[in-house]
């Protein structure tokens, strides 16, 4: 019997995480492993140094098998950076007379939508079925077995840079880790922290990282719009250390342990010594003044999510509101500013459900390793019925083109 084991690595800008997911008799997923480390190698969700990119993998697999006991020979992993672009496409197909729809006509269907002109620098990532219509039927989510004479269906097509997927499949193959498929980030995120209702009603996404902030609308129940913007907690660190004159390693310290995000709660007198960072400095910086440089910086950031909301064509349509998730997503007082300046209620989007390790990940910093985990269990072959193919089946078979890729790898 095939060992029930999943594993998914998050190569983000400033930590890579690896978690290892063991199925128990009910079909729960039991965290059985954790392995982070700081990422090296990586700028705004891209590799720029394969080999330190790979230790940083390397590290990071180590302390999980280590962990969990396990030795690691495949993995789903996430994908993002600012190259990611995405669009829907529709596609049709005729059904022959006096025939029940087939999976084969939704594999035709999909590949017609498929066909749009991509940019030899570019490959598909994902072609994922939003809704089918069937003779004019719209609302379908399932066509097999229905009966009619034209098949519509309606896909999200993302896709991305090829030297940009080709140099993370490189790093992870060096890993010496096969990958079972590369997922786009923001929709691992959402299979952690989004509930079916939210996805229904319509909700954004805003998953904020290290090094990227990835924005994805979803609408009656499916996704609609992605993009990574290429700003995040960094670029917060960043303004820290040079509006303060700190080194970056202070500054991010600083973020963390005093950083809020409104300045009007913050009193005049609190002062923050940095002695406690810098045995030899023995400077006061006002509490205050690092909470308004941390404000700046992400209310620019949510002026840039509002607007790829409006592009999405769902401004003020959301009535989900904004689930917000990923590490810098901790900062205090940030889900008020977002709620102001994006006009839509906002809540904090946690991983739940989970078993075993759960207490160490349960913070918004996971969440994409832990969807990452939650794919794998919705697309793993030892859990899928095969009389009974799943319904994102096309899409997901379309997207492993990370085999393909693989050939060119030396």
């Amino acid at each position: 019997m095939q060992e029930r084991v999943i594993v998914g690595i998050d190569v983000g800008t400033t930590k890579i995480c690896v978690l290892v997911g063991e199925l128990d008799r009910d079909g729960k997923l039991n965290i059985v492993g954790v392995g982070t480390c700081p990422s090296q190698g990586l700028r705004r969700g891209v590799v720029v140094n394969i080999e330190e990119t790979v230790t940083s993998i390397a590290a990071a697999l180590d302390r999980a098998e280590r962990l969990s006991g396990k030795k690691i020979l495949s993995a789903y992993v996430g994908i993002a950076g600012s190259h990611i672009e995405s669009e829907n496409s529709k596609g049709f197909v005729a059904i022959s007379s006096h025939q029940d729809i087939s999976q084969n006509d939704i594999s035709r269907a999909i590949e017609v939508a498929r066909a749009i002109a991509i940019p030899a620098n570019r490959e598909v990532i994902h072609v994922i079925p939003r809704g089918y219509v069937v003779d004019g039927q719209e609302g379908i989510k399932n066509p097999i077995g229905m009966s009619g004479f034209r098949l519509e269906v309606e896909t999200h097509i993302i896709t991305g840079a090829v030297s940009s997927i080709h140099n993370l499949i490189k790093c992870v193959h060096k890993a010496h880790v096969e990958i079972e498929d590369l997922v786009l980030e923001p929709l691992a995120s959402s299979e952690a922290v989004l509930a079916d209702g939210e996805t229904d009603l319509g909700v954004a996404l805003v998953d904020i990282g290290g090094g990227t902030t990835d924005v994805a609308v979803f609408v009656d129940g499916a996704i609609w719009h992605t993009i990574v913007l290429p700003v995040g907690g960094n670029l917060i660190t960043s303004d820290i250390a040079i509006g303060l004159r700190l080194p970056p390693g202070v500054a991010e310290e600083l973020k963390i342990t005093y950083g809020h995000c409104d300045p009007s709660v913050i009193d005049d007198d609190d002062m923050i010594d940095l002695s406690q960072f810098m045995p030899d400095c023995n400077d006061l910086v006002p509490r205050k003044l690092l909470a308004e440089i941390i404000q700046a910086r992400v209310e620019e950031l949510f002026a840039m999510v509002h607007e790829e909301i409006k592009k999405s064509g769902y401004d003020g349509l959301l009535p989900a509101g904004i689930v917000i998730t990923g590490g810098t997503a901790e900062l205090p007082g940030i889900l008020e500013l977002s709620g102001q300046i994006l006009d839509l209620p906002t809540r904090m989007g946690t991983p739940l459900g989970l078993h075993g390790l759960a207490d160490s990940i349960s913070r918004p910093a996971f969440s994409t390793a832990v969807g990452l985990l939650l794919w794998g269990l919705r697309h793993t072959s030892f859990l899928i019925d095969e009389e009974e193919p799943d319904d994102e089946g096309p899409g997901d078979i379309l997207s492993r083109f990370g085999r393909w890729l693989r050939a060119f790898i030396p």
